[in-house]
């Protein structure tokens, strides 16, 4: 019968900390675990030798009394008390080490060492398992994600309908619980994370929930004023613009910027910057009257 590397089954050095054990057993357990490896049975047996080293590193004092005798436990006097106690409640295990595990999913090894008794403990404290997280990316427009909608993604083959709140940036991502992968073992499931990736089909540009455009004035409203009309996300809207606006001028539209998330409600703002077009091709009359102009302004 040999002896087992309980360390070198969980990847571990001997000085491992119970933290250490922790991680190396849920990260191998959910790697081999037997409802994500159906035909494998190489990955079973690893996941029942991946249990039984858990259960002894994971005790202080199996670990103390694994640790202390080793590759040595067949001499220690602590396992011919417990062969002798077990013989007394109906006899030891005797058979030949064949590398095998019984139904309880421990070894010989590990049975005469510790006796059968912590087979049934254990699987009464089987460990949970939560299910894997699912990642899936999501693209959109800007223009799709001004209002909240709803749309249909397919996740392990099934149909999910999802609300996208307004107001979504791009490369956020939001969490839906529960529809990730199946837990293992009554464990809970997994979560599905959404990550947006938001196209912009418009003519403005986003900085968070504040939009910026350009609007052209001509240089005669420029100088005298006058109404416009100028796009928004959600329309055409009328503006007046000063007298003697100048070239770069910005103004502020509140609460026509893109909404905010999950703020019912609430909108950043639009700003404008007004660039002033130079008029080209005058004609001699034309150049006649900026002329005058001119000499006025001296």
């Amino acid at each position: 019968m040999e002896f087992i590397d309980y360390y070198k089954v969980l990847g571990l050095e001997k000085k491992a900390s119970q933290e250490d054990i922790k991680k190396a057993y849920r990260k191998l357990a959910r790697k081999h675990h037997p409802d994500l490896n159906p035909n494998d049975k190489e990955a079973h047996k690893k996941f029942q030798q991946i249990n039984e080293a858990n259960e002894v590193l994971s005790d202080p004092e199996k670990r103390k009394k694994y640790d202390q005798y080793g590759k040595d436990w067949q001499h220690a006097e602590q396992f011919e008390k417990a062969r002798q106690e077990q013989q007394r409640h109906g006899g030891f295990r005797t058979e030949a080490f064949t590398g095998d595990f019984d139904e309880t999913g421990f070894s010989d090894f590990f049975s005469s060492l510790f006796g059968d008794g912590g087979a049934g403990r254990f699987r009464q404290r089987q460990s949970k398992f939560r299910g894997e997280d699912f990642h899936a990316e999501l693209q959109l427009n800007l223009t799709d994600v001004f209002k909240t909608q709803q749309q249909v993604l397919t996740v392990n083959g099934k149909n999910l309908r999802i609300t996208i709140p307004a107001g979504v940036e791009n490369g956020q991502k939001i969490r839906i619980k529960g529809h990730g992968g199946q837990g293992i073992n009554g464990g809970p499931n997994g979560d599905l994370y959404i990550t947006f990736h938001i196209i912009n089909n418009t003519n403005f540009k986003r900085d968070g929930y504040d939009l910026h455009t350009i609007v052209y004035l001509d240089l005669y409203t420029a100088v005298l004023g006058g109404e416009i009309v100028v796009d928004t996300m959600d329309g055409k809207v009328k503006l007046n613009v000063k007298p003697e606006t100048q070239n770069g001028t910005k103004i502020k539209l509140k609460g026509k910027g893109m909404p905010v998330y999950k703020k019912e409600g609430a909108y950043g703002d639009l700003v404008i910057t007004f660039m002033v077009r130079i008029p080209t091709q005058l004609g001699d009359k034309e150049k006649e009257l900026f002329k005058q102009l001119r000499d006025l302004s001296k």
